[in-house]
């Protein structure tokens, strides 16, 4: 990765592309926010984009193509089976990751659904680094339970461990010897901890958890949508990867999987997901769900322009210039919050900025969703649109009883190659602004909540007027500003 220092004293990521392609931005003025969060019911997911300034929501589906990408769609080869298109990433998967067996699906979540149909059965437990909203809900909906199996370190807000997302060797064989292996369905790790910050994983300690799985003959599977920004960390912060390529230490992680599966919408830029398989007997269990719940086994309910771009785009992940930039933004936008005394999880990971709510507004119970209501009041002091990642994005007990989550955070996407730096500053300044007036949020109460995945479409209404109070505060500092 090329060195660039400032003659200056400040210190700013530098991005090594060119932006060619731009869309039009509007900042709804702070009371028409507030208009607009109230019609979404305090849901950011429930926000209309054309009344979001800055969506940082997720970086799933959202990040910016190359030019390669985009010209690759304009070759893509329409047949509904055989198609030269899908020969093309195919071949690409293996070239990266040196897996035979590849199953193409919609998205990352359809790759959950098909492992968990076929590895999960009642009584079946899954132990994992740690969960995701998603991957839970299958494996619970199959009978099965989850184990969460990061080390202590994973959920310490403030650290500098620089793989908080590693999982706990002892824990792993402690679950596998209280219910035996046989109900073992298979062992997850997620290759950059989603729900705690974006933390990552480093190679050392998948090897190991690699050879515990091969010692009880259990599957061990990899769900790499954030694997771009883990390979960053294992070359940056781990010392015996700091002499390797992307591309080596990507077959090196492969190596030590039995299954990788990935959401292309983070995973290579494009919309679409995928499943590699190392070995036969596995991929023909699998396969038949293809077909039945996706598409033909040469699409798999992608479109074939998007896999062409997701082609091109899986080899632009090798690139260490290419995947540095989303990190680097992230660090750079934590390290401006740190300076200004805003609780943010540290160090710095990928996906994302994630501010610690718990301690933002300490004041607010987590039985009233205070993620949810920072996330709620950044809209309304901003336009900016984050996401809840708390007891909100966690489902009830079967007795109605909340499940309070470990961590109570506003997850801040950095798409990749999306924001410019004075959009960053822009954010930092508002959050730093929102701190200084945190005492004026309160908390959330449901007014409409569904069963499953509340959080993202369930309505909630503030517990008092306090958003009001929060505007007023707003056009008291800024006047007539933005």
């Amino acid at each position: 990765m090329a060195t660039v220092k400032f003659f200056g004293n400040e210190a700013v990521p530098l991005e090594m592309h060119k932006v060619r392609i731009v869309q039009k931005l509007s900042l709804p003025p702070v009371e028409r926010r507030l208009e607009k969060i109230t019609e979404a019911g305090n849901n950011t997911f429930l926000l209309k984009n054309d009344d979001v300034f800055l969506d940082m929501l997720t970086d799933s589906g959202v990040n910016a193509m190359s030019d390669r990408q985009q010209a690759a769609m304009l070759t893509a080869d329409d047949s509904y089976a055989g198609s030269a298109t899908y020969t093309r990433l195919e071949d690409k998967l293996r070239e990266i990751f040196g897996m035979h067996y590849f199953l193409p699906t919609h998205q990352g979540r359809a790759c959950e659904h098909i492992l968990a149909k076929v590895f999960v059965t009642p009584g079946k437990v899954v132990p994992m680094n740690y969960h995701f909203t998603t991957t839970k809900a299958h494996i619970v909906l199959q009978g099965g339970t989850v184990e969460e199996l990061v080390t202590d370190a994973g959920l310490e807000v403030t650290s500098a461990n620089p793989f908080k997302g590693n999982m706990d060797i002892a824990k792993l064989r402690a679950v596998i010897e209280k219910v035996g292996a046989a109900n073992v369905g298979f062992v997850r790790m997620e290759s950059g901890t989603n729900l705690i910050g974006g933390q990552p994983v480093s190679l050392q300690n998948l090897a190991d958890v690699s050879n515990v799985c091969k010692e009880h003959g259990i599957p061990l599977v990899l769900d790499a949508s954030l694997l771009a920004d883990n390979l960053y960390f294992n070359k940056t912060r781990e010392d015996h990867c700091k002499a390797l390529s992307i591309r080596e230490i990507t077959r090196r992680t492969a190596d030590l999987c039995d299954i990788i599966y990935f959401s292309a919408r983070k995973l290579g830029c494009a919309r679409g997901g995928g499943i590699c398989i190392r070995d036969r007997a596995l991929y023909e269990k699998m396969r038949p769900l293809v077909p039945l719940y996706e598409g033909f086994l040469t699409y798999g309910g992608m479109s074939v322009r998007e896999m062409e771009a997701l082609t091109v785009g899986l080899d632009e992940t090798m690139d260490e210039e290419m995947i540095n930039q989303g990190p680097q933004f992230i660090a750079y936008m934590v390290d401006q919050l740190v300076e200004r005394g805003v609780p943010v999880i540290t160090p710095a990971g990928g996906l994302g900025c994630h501010i610690d709510a718990k301690r933002f507004v300490d004041h607010i119970p987590q039985s009233q969703y205070p993620a949810g209501a920072l996330a709620a009041a950044l809209y309304v002091a901003s336009g900016i649109r984050g996401m809840e990642r708390g007891t909100l994005s966690e489902q009830r007990e079967p007795d109605g009883s909340e499940i309070y989550a470990n961590m109570e955070l506003v997850r801040l996407a950095m798409p990749r190659r999306v924001f410019t730096l004075s959009q960053v500053k822009y954010a930092v300044d508002r959050i730093a602004w929102l701190y200084a007036n945190r005492k004026l949020i309160e908390g959330l109460t449901f007014i409409e909540e569904p069963e499953v995945l509340r959080f993202f479409y369930g309505l909630l209404k503030p517990v008092t007027d306090w958003q009001n109070k929060l505007v007023a505060k707003f056009r008291e500092d800024f006047g007539d500003s933005l």
